[in-house]
């Protein structure tokens, strides 16, 4: 190592002035020498005064700088005034002493070095491991501006989550809105800990304003665990809170984890002027997942209107779509027509319309099957199910085939109905004759030979060959039907009988009524044949839950089932303005009548408006010019069973039940009603004597009585 040419000076003047201090004093006391060191510590004692008494800043290095010169001359003193060399030879002792500390400390030569290079012989100071990684290496790497002006606040911030800024962005067009490129500051180590705090805190913004993202491997620039990109969009997301656009507001009201629709995206917004409605055509992000609207909460996030019956949900798989209109849709008329009636070659016409304008059809047979077809039409009163009968019938009639209707007690629309029909009564007695003619027609058919072969076929609907025409049976009001105390259980009974094994032979049952519950009349095996065998059609059923449990009883899986309320209302102000007011609410609403719930093949339920048959004008323009009638061979052979005449006559005697005995005793109260048949054509034999259903506390009183003999 190189020594510095003034401390190789300073340490020769020590060692040659070091016997001068030693022998000066004892042999010369008075030589000039002696009397220059004396002088040269009283200059070093003046120093020592003066850097004591000034403020200025290094004291402490003038003091020491002084010290050679002073304790030379107080080694000079010390040594005149002693005897010889001193005890044990102190005045040597001293003197080397003295060399030796400063050759060692070197005070002049080190303290005087200010603002000047480190001495050659003084170590470098190496700098620690820790503190080369840290260091910025692209400090000079060229970056803008902007860039080096966030890696400024990254660092006084204490670099957050032991990241470096790659590279900062602006965001076009955006004053503070940029993107940060982050990389960990080890090599090799994930970045872990950094959170939109974090990130938020060194530029002052809100950390809703910071989204973390993960940087892709690209060519030329590395990616993963190691690497992420920072969002900071504070001017983006101003303009996104006060107008956002419709993808937008879609992401953060609707598909958002407590939006509507979590998880959906809106693939596109558009507008029809024409029907006055709004789409929303959107689909769920991850295609394993399935929708879940809530479409309160979408109305909400959308700034939609969620009561007034203009906002509709359809879902089809991953997809779903919004229609939002301008007024309720299905309180429109749509007047049925002929054209529209008439089925198709696969049996298919128009019975109404959804939502979305799109046609809805019903069948008069099942093409796939090769069979007749069942119906099921659920409703309170005033729903709308007697104007799908006239629609339904019209259909069949179109298509040449018979109608039979019947109902508990008279109305006008029946009545009107009976005129374009084969047959129609209104009361008990009567149902329960035409479901055992149409049973008896069931064995009558199955022995109808066909002319082309001479042999008895299963019916096949649309073929000329078949002998016979199909029957459609309606039964409206079943469910009060079923309950007569009188007729209701060879009502039930029959009915189950025809929803069985009546399609084979181009038969097909239609009941109407207002639940579809095995506890109301509709046994749990003619409801699964008339499911599978039908397009259930489910009117209001007086509430939404009871509209959506009788359709859900209908379906083999419960889908989404549409809302049917009361009435159609749209909503006209606030209702909270109107209550601080005390206004009375407006009486806008529209009547939901004809408005139902159709089952489709495929299980899922569609919202429509059934086609309008004005009763007060002439159905004739509906309905073929000429009534479709069974054969002239079904009608002998009913007439051979006893079952074909006026069917509003009084009951014939032995007809359903075997006339008393003279000698039974108990014959107050007119013939007893047992159940019994009389052979004629579809009579039921009694089961162990009478049984009649239970659904009234009286009934059940009665039959407790007529079991005590009470």
């Amino acid at each position: 190592m190189t020594t510095p040419r003034s401390v190789a000076l300073e340490r020769f003047v020590y060692t040659l002035a070091a016997p001068v201090l030693a022998v000066a004093p004892n042999l010369y006391p008075d030589h000039p020498v002696n009397q220059v060191v004396q002088l040269a510590g009283a200059a070093g004692i003046g120093g020592w005064f003066l850097a004591a008494k000034s403020d200025a800043h290094g004291a402490g290095r003038k003091i020491l700088r002084w010290s050679p010169l002073v304790l030379a001359a107080a080694i000079d003193i010390a040594a005149k005034n002693t005897t010889g060399f001193g005890p044990y030879g102190l005045d040597g002792l001293l003197a080397a002493g003295w060399a030796a500390t400063g050759y060692l400390v070197m005070p002049f030569s080190r303290h005087t070095r200010r603002r000047h290079r480190p001495a050659l012989a003084a170590p470098v100071p190496q700098p620690a491991p820790a503190e080369v990684l840290e260091e910025p290496v692209v400090q000079d790497d060229g970056a803008d501006l902007l860039t080096r002006d966030a890696r400024m606040l990254w660092e006084q911030a204490g670099m957050p989550g032991r990241t470096h800024i790659v590279r900062a962005t602006r965001h076009p067009g955006q004053q503070h809105d940029m993107t940060l490129l982050l990389r960990a500051s080890e090599t090799g180590r994930p970045i872990t800990g950094l959170t939109e705090a974090a990130v938020a805190a060194p530029f002052a913004v809100p950390s809703s304003d910071v989204v973390l993202a993960e940087v892709a491997i690209q060519p030329g620039r590395q990616g993963g665990p190691g690497w992420l990109e920072a969002h900071i969009t504070p001017d983006a997301n101003q303009r996104r809170r006060a107008k956002p656009t419709d993808q937008e507001r879609w992401t953060d009201k609707v598909g958002s984890p407590k939006g509507g629709a979590p998880g959906s995206e809106l693939v596109h917004k558009s507008r029809d002027d024409v029907r006055g409605v709004t789409f929303y055509r959107a689909r769920m992000a991850d295609a394993t997942t399935s929708p879940r609207i809530d479409l309160a909460k979408v109305c909400r996030g959308l700034k939609l209107p969620e009561d007034d019956s203009c906002v509709f949900v359809l879902v089809d798989g991953i997809e779903f779509l919004i229609s939002a209109f301008d007024k309720p849709p299905l309180s429109a008329i749509f007047p049925a027509t002929r054209e529209l009636l008439t089925p198709d070659a696969k049996g298919m016409y128009v019975c109404g319309y959804t939502i979305t304008g799109q046609p809805v059809k019903n069948m008069v047979f099942q093409h796939d099957k090769n069979a007749a077809r069942h119906g099921l039409i659920l409703g309170v009163s005033r729903s709308g199910k007697t104007q799908f009968f006239a629609i339904d019938m019209a259909a069949m009639s179109l298509a040449g085939q018979v109608v039979w209707l019947s109902t508990v007690r008279k109305d006008e629309k029946t009545s009107t109905l009976g005129r374009y029909i084969d047959r129609q009564g209104s009361n008990a007695l009567w149902m329960a004759r035409s479901l055992r003619a149409a049973k008896a027609l069931c064995e009558i058919r199955a022995e109808m030979p066909w002319a082309y072969d001479g042999q008895p076929h299963d019916y096949k609907p649309g073929d000329a060959r078949c002998p016979y025409r199909q029957l459609n049976v309606f039964a409206d009001e079943f469910m009060t039907a079923a309950q007569d105390a009188t007729f209701g259980e060879f009502i039930q009974a029959d009915g189950d009988d025809l929803t069985v094994t009546g399609l084979k032979y181009g038969i097909g049952f239609n009941p109407a009524g207002q639940s579809p519950f095995a506890h109301n009349g509709f046994s749990t095996e003619m409801k699964d044949n008339l499911r599978q065998n039908s397009r259930p059609s489910i009117f209001n059923m007086g509430s939404p839950g009871a509209t959506r449990k009788a359709a859900e009883g209908t379906m083999e899986n419960a889908y989404d089932v549409p809302t049917i309320p009361a009435r159609y209302a749209q909503q006209e102000g606030s209702a909270i303005e109107r209550a601080m007011r005390g206004e009375a609410d407006p009486e806008n609403g529209v009547s939901t009548g004809g408005v139902a719930i159709m089952v489709l093949d495929n299980g899922r339920a569609v919202l429509m408006r059934s086609l309008y048959a004005d009763f007060d004008s002439d159905l004739a323009t509906l309905f073929p010019d000429e009534v479709n009638h069974l054969t002239d061979h079904e009608i002998a052979e009913l007439e051979k069973r006893g079952l074909w005449f006026d069917w509003n006559e009084p009951v014939r005697p032995g007809e359903f039940w075997p006339e008393p005995k003279e000698d039974d005793g108990d014959d107050e109260g007119g013939p007893h009603r047992r159940g019994g048949g009389s052979g004629k054509g579809g009579g039921r034999g009694s089961k162990g004597g009478s049984r009649q259903e239970v659904v009234s506390a009286r009934k059940a009183l009665e039959a407790i009585k007529s079991l005590t003999d009470a």
